[in-house]
């Protein structure tokens, strides 16, 4: 009886794998090993500032959906030489680089503060509580979400509680961007020098009185703009000025005519950037976790 059982198991396991190889051939998905190459040229960041889910999703997009093969802007020219030989097309003229850059000017020294907040450092829950610990509703609420999410370590929270961008390193992915609650970080051209550095959508006094370098929604930078870049945002909320930066010619006139020197007028940004090196892996559990730092749990070494 013994003997039946096994024989009766073993015909049954050698049915079973013949129907799985079988399976295996018939169900087979074919990937062009073009993906698996263009893989290897990309530097592994998986930043996404090429606008696809990781170095994986790009790969794909370029063999399947005709992404351009310089889309991977910290793989730079070598990255893309690579992947335009692999797939035998030639090389396409250079992307624009873009930076974050900060849409506010909520300094210790500029903006009213209504209270001490003490509770988990991270920007999520700190605007929970009564819109955050300023007056101003609508400014950065500077406990450094976006430093924490930044796969690149570019931004930094300054002394006067504002994130600072080091733009030699910032490679514009635009995690930052959308990590931020109070939406006051945009990725933005290099070639732009001109930022409205408020978020304030309140209008005359009431903006004045919570920030003394807010946008009030004068309309001055939209009447002096001899290329009409400058428009007067309005929506459900409020309103603020903000660029057009297909029309912007960087003239200045704008920063000039501002009479609360929200708008300004930055030095050019260097192009070159290094090639960013594949990341080292982050530990999982409470290491890895935002609010690792301010929850009170003991991280281990």
């Amino acid at each position: 009886m013994l003997v039946y059982a096994i024989v009766v198991l073993a015909a049954l396991g050698g049915l079973f794998g013949a129907v799985l190889a079988v399976a295996s051939k018939k169900l087979a998905v074919e990937t062009d090993p073009r993906v698996d190459r263009i893989l290897e040229a990309l530097p592994g960041a998986n930043c996404g500032a090429c606008g696809f889910p990781g170095c994986a999703g790009l790969a794909e997009a370029i063999v399947n959906a005709g992404a351009p093969v310089n889309a991977c802007v910290p793989g730079k020219e070598k990255a893309a030489e690579a992947i335009a030989a692999i797939m035998g097309r030639a090389p396409e003229a250079g992307l624009i680089r873009k930076v974050a850059q900060l849409h506010c000017n909520g300094n210790y020294e500029n903006v009213k503060t209504k209270y001490e907040y003490r509770g988990v450092i991270d920007c999520h829950l700190a605007v929970t509580q009564f819109g955050g610990p300023s007056y101003c509703q609508f400014g950065c609420i500077g406990l450094g979400s976006c430093v924490r999410v930044c796969p690149f370590g570019a931004i930094v929270i300054g002394d006067d509680r504002l994130p600072v961008v080091d733009t030699s390193l910032c490679l514009g992915c635009g995690l930052c961007a959308d990590q931020c609650p109070q939406k006051v970080l945009d990725v933005i051209p290099i070639n732009q020098r001109v930022y409205v550095r408020c978020n304030n959508r309140d209008r005359g006094r009431v903006a004045r009185d919570e920030c003394e370098s807010s946008c009030i929604s004068c309309g001055v930078c939209v009447k002096a703009c001899p290329s009409g870049a400058m428009q007067l945002i309005t929506n459900a909320v409020g309103s603020v000025s903000m660029i057009d930066y297909d029309k912007c010619t960087a003239c200045g006139v704008c920063v000039e005519k501002c009479p609360r020197k929200c708008i300004h007028l930055d030095p050019p940004i260097d192009p070159d950037v290094a090639i960013c090196p594949k990341p080292e892996p982050v530990a999982g559990g409470c290491a890895n976790c935002p609010l690792a730092e301010g929850c009170g749990s003991k991280v281990a070494s």
